[in-house]
Protein backbone atom coordinates (compact mmCIF):
# COMPACT_ATOMS: atom_id res chain seq x y z
CA UNK A 1 0.00 0.00 0.00
CA UNK A 2 1.08 3.44 -0.71
CA UNK A 3 2.09 5.75 1.86
CA UNK A 4 -0.29 8.43 2.85
CA UNK A 5 1.88 11.83 1.41
CA UNK A 6 1.98 9.17 -1.88
CA UNK A 7 -1.60 9.01 -2.11
CA UNK A 8 -2.06 12.55 -1.85
CA UNK A 9 0.48 13.12 -4.58
CA UNK A 10 -1.40 10.62 -6.94
CA UNK A 11 -4.38 12.80 -6.09
CA UNK A 12 -3.31 15.88 -7.24
CA UNK A 13 -2.48 13.85 -10.43
CA UNK A 14 -5.01 12.50 -10.79
CA UNK A 15 -7.71 15.93 -10.64
CA UNK A 16 -4.71 17.30 -12.98
CA UNK A 17 -5.99 14.82 -15.90
CA UNK A 18 -9.33 15.21 -16.10
CA UNK A 19 -10.33 15.22 -19.81
CA UNK A 20 -14.11 15.80 -21.01
CA UNK A 21 -15.00 16.09 -24.35
CA UNK A 22 -15.90 18.33 -27.28
CA UNK A 23 -19.41 19.11 -28.32
CA UNK A 24 -19.39 16.64 -31.48
CA UNK A 25 -17.90 14.13 -29.03
CA UNK A 26 -15.23 14.00 -31.54
CA UNK A 27 -12.10 14.83 -29.56
CA UNK A 28 -11.73 14.28 -25.75
CA UNK A 29 -9.77 17.90 -24.90
CA UNK A 30 -7.60 18.46 -21.76
CA UNK A 31 -9.21 20.67 -18.94
CA UNK A 32 -8.21 23.66 -18.03
CA UNK A 33 -6.43 22.40 -14.74
CA UNK A 34 -4.72 19.94 -17.07
CA UNK A 35 -2.94 21.76 -18.91
CA UNK A 36 -2.26 24.79 -16.73
CA UNK A 37 -0.71 21.80 -14.10
CA UNK A 38 1.34 20.72 -16.36
CA UNK A 39 2.46 23.47 -17.93
CA UNK A 40 4.29 24.79 -15.06
CA UNK A 41 5.67 21.77 -13.77
CA UNK A 42 7.09 20.71 -17.50
CA UNK A 43 8.07 24.14 -18.33
CA UNK A 44 9.86 24.73 -14.92
CA UNK A 45 11.69 21.55 -15.39
CA UNK A 46 12.96 22.00 -18.79
CA UNK A 47 13.83 25.72 -17.57
CA UNK A 48 16.17 24.36 -14.81
CA UNK A 49 17.87 20.97 -16.53
CA UNK A 50 18.56 23.36 -19.71
CA UNK A 51 19.96 26.20 -17.72
CA UNK A 52 22.06 24.36 -15.55
CA UNK A 53 23.22 22.53 -19.14
CA UNK A 54 24.28 25.85 -20.88
CA UNK A 55 25.56 27.30 -17.76
CA UNK A 56 28.92 25.19 -17.91
CA UNK A 57 28.58 23.94 -21.29
CA UNK A 58 28.62 27.69 -22.96
CA UNK A 59 30.75 29.50 -19.50
CA UNK A 60 28.08 31.67 -18.73
CA UNK A 61 29.66 32.86 -15.80
CA UNK A 62 32.41 34.25 -17.85
CA UNK A 63 29.94 35.69 -20.85
CA UNK A 64 28.00 37.60 -18.31
CA UNK A 65 31.03 38.68 -16.62
CA UNK A 66 33.69 39.34 -19.48
CA UNK A 67 32.00 40.07 -22.42
CA UNK A 68 29.67 42.92 -23.89
CA UNK A 69 26.55 41.04 -22.06
CA UNK A 70 28.10 42.04 -18.66
CA UNK A 71 26.15 45.72 -19.39
CA UNK A 72 23.05 43.68 -20.10
CA UNK A 73 23.06 40.34 -17.97
CA UNK A 74 23.23 40.46 -14.09
CA UNK A 75 26.13 37.92 -13.27
CA UNK A 76 25.18 34.22 -12.45
CA UNK A 77 25.82 35.41 -8.68
CA UNK A 78 23.26 37.68 -8.47
CA UNK A 79 20.17 36.33 -6.11
CA UNK A 80 17.49 37.20 -8.88
CA UNK A 81 19.44 35.25 -11.19
CA UNK A 82 19.79 32.09 -8.18
CA UNK A 83 15.82 33.00 -8.13
CA UNK A 84 14.80 32.71 -11.68
CA UNK A 85 14.07 28.80 -11.48
CA UNK A 86 11.32 29.69 -8.57
CA UNK A 87 9.46 32.05 -10.61
CA UNK A 88 9.29 30.07 -13.54
CA UNK A 89 5.59 28.62 -12.72
CA UNK A 90 4.71 32.29 -13.30
CA UNK A 91 5.83 31.94 -17.01
CA UNK A 92 4.10 28.77 -16.92
CA UNK A 93 0.50 29.68 -15.71
CA UNK A 94 0.49 32.25 -18.36
CA UNK A 95 1.29 29.88 -20.98
CA UNK A 96 -0.80 27.27 -19.74
CA UNK A 97 -3.56 29.87 -19.60
CA UNK A 98 -3.04 30.58 -23.28
CA UNK A 99 -2.59 26.62 -24.56
CA UNK A 100 -5.79 25.93 -22.90
CA UNK A 101 -7.69 28.24 -24.88
CA UNK A 102 -5.48 26.95 -28.02
CA UNK A 103 -5.77 23.89 -26.96
CA UNK A 104 -7.48 22.23 -29.87
CA UNK A 105 -4.58 23.11 -32.18
CA UNK A 106 -1.57 21.67 -29.97
CA UNK A 107 -3.17 18.98 -27.85
CA UNK A 108 -5.09 15.45 -29.13
CA UNK A 109 -4.10 16.17 -32.22
CA UNK A 110 -1.14 14.73 -34.46
CA UNK A 111 2.40 17.01 -34.90
CA UNK A 112 0.53 19.32 -32.19
CA UNK A 113 3.66 19.49 -30.09
CA UNK A 114 5.49 20.43 -33.67
CA UNK A 115 3.21 23.54 -34.06
CA UNK A 116 3.79 24.18 -30.84
CA UNK A 117 7.26 24.70 -30.60
CA UNK A 118 7.64 26.23 -34.16
CA UNK A 119 4.90 28.93 -32.78
CA UNK A 120 7.70 29.74 -29.43
CA UNK A 121 10.83 29.54 -31.86
CA UNK A 122 8.87 31.63 -34.59
CA UNK A 123 7.01 34.08 -32.25
CA UNK A 124 9.25 33.46 -29.21
CA UNK A 125 12.92 33.39 -30.26
CA UNK A 126 13.47 34.87 -33.85
CA UNK A 127 10.47 37.11 -33.50
CA UNK A 128 10.76 38.61 -30.11
CA UNK A 129 8.90 42.23 -30.35
CA UNK A 130 12.10 42.88 -28.28
CA UNK A 131 16.10 43.59 -29.10
CA UNK A 132 16.44 40.48 -27.04
CA UNK A 133 19.81 38.94 -28.11
CA UNK A 134 19.37 36.06 -30.87
CA UNK A 135 16.15 37.43 -32.13
CA UNK A 136 16.13 39.27 -35.53
CA UNK A 137 15.69 42.38 -33.23
CA UNK A 138 18.55 42.02 -30.96
CA UNK A 139 20.97 41.26 -34.53
CA UNK A 140 19.38 44.50 -35.56
CA UNK A 141 19.14 47.36 -32.54
CA UNK A 142 22.29 45.89 -30.04
CA UNK A 143 25.69 46.25 -30.49
CA UNK A 144 26.39 42.93 -29.18
CA UNK A 145 28.93 40.65 -31.46
CA UNK A 146 26.82 38.27 -33.31
CA UNK A 147 28.78 35.00 -31.74
CA UNK A 148 27.65 36.49 -28.48
CA UNK A 149 23.62 36.74 -30.02
CA UNK A 150 24.29 32.86 -31.38
CA UNK A 151 25.94 31.64 -28.03
CA UNK A 152 22.69 31.45 -26.22
CA UNK A 153 20.61 30.09 -29.25
CA UNK A 154 21.07 26.39 -28.89
CA UNK A 155 19.84 26.27 -25.10
CA UNK A 156 16.41 27.92 -26.00
CA UNK A 157 15.88 25.95 -29.02
CA UNK A 158 16.34 22.46 -27.36
CA UNK A 159 14.54 23.70 -24.33
CA UNK A 160 11.13 25.21 -26.07
CA UNK A 161 11.87 21.48 -28.31
CA UNK A 162 11.91 19.55 -24.94
CA UNK A 163 9.10 21.50 -23.42
CA UNK A 164 6.75 20.91 -26.46
CA UNK A 165 7.28 17.50 -26.86
CA UNK A 166 7.39 16.45 -23.27
CA UNK A 167 4.01 18.87 -22.43
CA UNK A 168 2.35 17.16 -25.38
CA UNK A 169 3.03 13.68 -24.57
CA UNK A 170 2.14 14.29 -21.06
CA UNK A 171 -1.48 15.99 -21.77
CA UNK A 172 -2.30 13.30 -24.68
CA UNK A 173 -1.59 10.68 -22.53
CA UNK A 174 -2.75 11.17 -18.72
CA UNK A 175 -2.81 7.40 -18.21
CA UNK A 176 0.33 7.49 -17.81
CA UNK A 177 1.13 7.65 -14.53
CA UNK A 178 4.70 7.32 -14.46
CA UNK A 179 5.03 10.47 -16.61
CA UNK A 180 3.14 12.36 -13.59
CA UNK A 181 5.10 10.70 -10.63
CA UNK A 182 9.08 11.41 -12.76
CA UNK A 183 7.87 15.39 -13.62
CA UNK A 184 6.76 16.20 -10.43
CA UNK A 185 9.58 14.54 -8.53
CA UNK A 186 11.76 16.39 -10.78
CA UNK A 187 10.03 19.46 -10.04
CA UNK A 188 10.13 19.17 -5.85
CA UNK A 189 13.15 18.52 -6.06
CA UNK A 190 14.60 21.09 -8.45
CA UNK A 191 12.73 23.61 -6.90
CA UNK A 192 13.90 22.34 -3.10
CA UNK A 193 17.84 22.93 -4.20
CA UNK A 194 16.87 26.47 -5.89
CA UNK A 195 15.09 27.12 -2.54
CA UNK A 196 18.22 26.14 -0.31
CA UNK A 197 20.93 27.66 -2.81
CA UNK A 198 19.22 30.69 -2.70
CA UNK A 199 19.15 30.86 1.00
CA UNK A 200 22.88 29.66 1.54
CA UNK A 201 23.69 32.25 -0.40
CA UNK A 202 22.00 35.17 1.56
CA UNK A 203 23.29 33.80 4.54
CA UNK A 204 26.80 34.22 3.07
CA UNK A 205 27.52 30.04 2.66
CA UNK A 206 30.10 29.08 0.40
Amino acid sequence: MLPLASCHALDWFSFAVEHHATDDGARVLPTFRAVVLKTIVTYTVTYFVFGVLALFAFDYARLFAETDLRFLMRPITDPMVMAGPLLQPIRGLLFGALLFMLRETFFATQWGWLRLWLVLVVFGIFGSPGPAPGSLEGMIYTKLPLWVQLTGLPEVVLQTLVFSRLLCYWVDHPERRWVSWCLGVVFAVEYALTALGLLASRAGIH
